[in-house]
């Protein structure tokens, strides 16, 4: 009987997953490498939908203290749930890396002023390895590049795509913006995003200071959008200099269909439930 992959991806997320990359990883932290490993893992802890790093304790070139205090617990009270992701709750970026989910101790990287949290798990297949809290650290290099926002799933994909649907999206019955000639972004197991030219955006768009990173996207800035009685902070984003794999949404405009109502080719699309419909 043929089962559909997303289904067998949904059984794997509550369990302990590990993949080795062949790229060098380095971090820095307080103005200098204190990470440098051609040995390093991806590792998913249960729940987790994104990786982190894990790199033999010979590869950190600083001192490792134990960490004061005692780790978080994520027991099933914790995260988010996405029924497309897993039956149980899963465990979004936004939760911290302080938050575990498999066996371990907590450990402190020091260099000068500066401090990051890492992780020794309790599990045999990852002894002598560390995973290291990302966002503790200032700067992250795949080779000689840098990367951002969290390492690269090699497993997730991004496809941008041309279309012609037609495409209306509408917040309280308002018009905001009107395509036919829309770039649809697929990634993996998120919804399709619609990216517009900003001419065919109705609405009126607002800069907004926020700013946020995708490892596979880039850095996004935000819009406030505003249509007579509707003004909606940070309903749309675009990216100006997207990353490679995204190179052909540069300057277009997305909306949160998880906030608003999509129409597409005179469908009316839900809201899908993601780390952001809230």
């Amino acid at each position: 009987m043929s089962r559909q992959m997303r289904d067998v991806l949904r059984q794997q997320v509550g369990e302990l997953r590990h993949e080795p990359t062949a790229k060098r990883i380095r971090a820095e932290l307080g103005g200098r490498t204190v990470v440098d490993s051609t040995r390093a893992l991806l590792v998913w802890e249960p729940r987790r939908v994104v990786p982190v790093y894990a790199v033999p304790v010979e590869d950190v070139i600083v001192e490792l203290e134990p960490a004061a205090g005692a780790g978080v617990s994520a027991d099933d009270s914790v995260g988010l749930r996405l029924p497309e992701m897993s039956a149980r709750r899963v465990l979004d970026p936004s939760v911290p890396f302080a938050v575990h989910s498999t066996e371990g101790q907590l450990v402190t990287l020091r260099s000068g002023g500066a401090v990051a949290a890492a992780f020794r798990p309790a599990d045999p297949d990852l002894a002598g390895h560390l995973l290291l809290d990302f966002a503790g650290f200032d700067r992250w290099y795949e080779e000689e590049e840098r990367i951002v926002s969290h390492p690269r799933d090699p497993f997730h994909r991004v496809d941008v795509r041309a279309s012609g649907r037609h495409v209306v999206v509408e917040l309280d019955g308002q018009v905001l913006a009107e395509s036919t000639r829309p770039r649809l972004l697929f990634e993996t197991l998120l919804p399709t995003r619609y990216y517009l030219p900003v001419e065919d955006v109705t609405a009126e768009l607002v800069p907004s200071p926020t700013r946020t990173a995708c490892a596979y996207k880039g850095e996004a800035s935000y819009w406030t959008v505003r249509a007579a009685d509707v003004v909606a902070e940070d309903m749309a984003w675009s990216y100006e200099h997207p990353l490679p794999d995204a190179a052909e949404i540069a300057g277009l405009v997305a909306f949160f269909d998880e906030r608003l109502d999509l129409v597409v080719d005179g469908v009316r699309r839900g809201r899908p439930l993601t780390p952001w419909s809230r």
